[in-house]
């Protein structure tokens, strides 16, 4: 757990040291700012639906921009060489870097905390579905980040990282929206797969088991992933 801790604090302050931190935060902002406010006011509804509605595709492209520096940056300059001589195992590795990119994601949402407080101050806000929907949010994150690490830890090329773990991330998004091309005896299965019904479920406030389990799954998976790759490679 300290080899975890360590690892993880060691990534989050990277994230700082690098400008690259700063210009996620503000494309991130920027773009989740303008989706709330144009369609806050164009509805005139007191929520947070549209916010949360446009979250995962939004999520899809910016977490793996977060994530594809993790392995790809220390593979290209040689210090991912360096790391596996010291006392760690592959899991803390993976553990540790996945930790700090989720880190990263909440501080890219707690400025958006400033969105119900705005609400509030014109209409009545449910907190049940803005407590879900950030729930939702770093559920979605994490499976995003671990995705995104194991796209990364996949090659030496940030780009080809941040291809790779948007068009996972992507396929992911959207998957339930393409069942009217998947035949009806396994619609239940393939849409069961998709990650935006169950964010959208967990963001209305109902916190199903179902849901989370998704997401904690899709979360092993990712770090599965990550562990076989960095074995097979050393």
């Amino acid at each position: 757990m300290k080899q975890i801790i360590n690892i993880a604090a060691k990534e989050f302050k990277d994230y700082f040291i690098s400008p690259i931190a700063y210009i996620v935060i503000s494309i991130f902002l920027i773009i989740t700012g303008w989706f709330f406010f144009s369609t806050f006011f164009l509805f005139d509804t007191a929520d947070m639906r549209n916010f949360f509605s446009m979250l995962p595709i939004i999520f899809a492209f910016v977490i793996p921009a977060v994530t594809m520096r993790l392995f790809s940056e220390e593979m290209n300059v040689g210090s991912y060489e360096i790391l596996l001589t010291m006392p760690v195992s592959f899991t803390d590795i993976a553990v540790g870097k996945f930790v700090a990119a989720t880190l990263f994601s909440a501080c890219m949402l707690f400025p958006t905390l400033s969105y119900p407080i705005f609400i509030s101050f014109i209409g009545e806000v449910d907190p049940g579905p803005v407590i879900g929907g950030y729930i939702g949010a770093m559920l979605l994150s994490g499976a995003f980040c671990s995705v995104g690490i194991f796209a990364s830890s996949l090659t030496r090329n940030q780009i080809v990282a941040f291809i790779i773990g948007a068009a996972i991330c992507f396929t992911l998004t959207i998957l339930d929206q393409l069942l009217f091309f998947v035949p009806q005896s396994i619609t239940e299965v393939v849409a069961f797969f998709g990650a935006d019904s169950h964010f959208q479920s967990i963001s209305k406030g109902v916190i199903d088991s179902r849901d989370i389990l998704y997401f904690l799954s899709v979360i092993f998976i990712g770090l599965f992933g990550t562990y076989l790759v960095m074995q097979e490679r050393n």
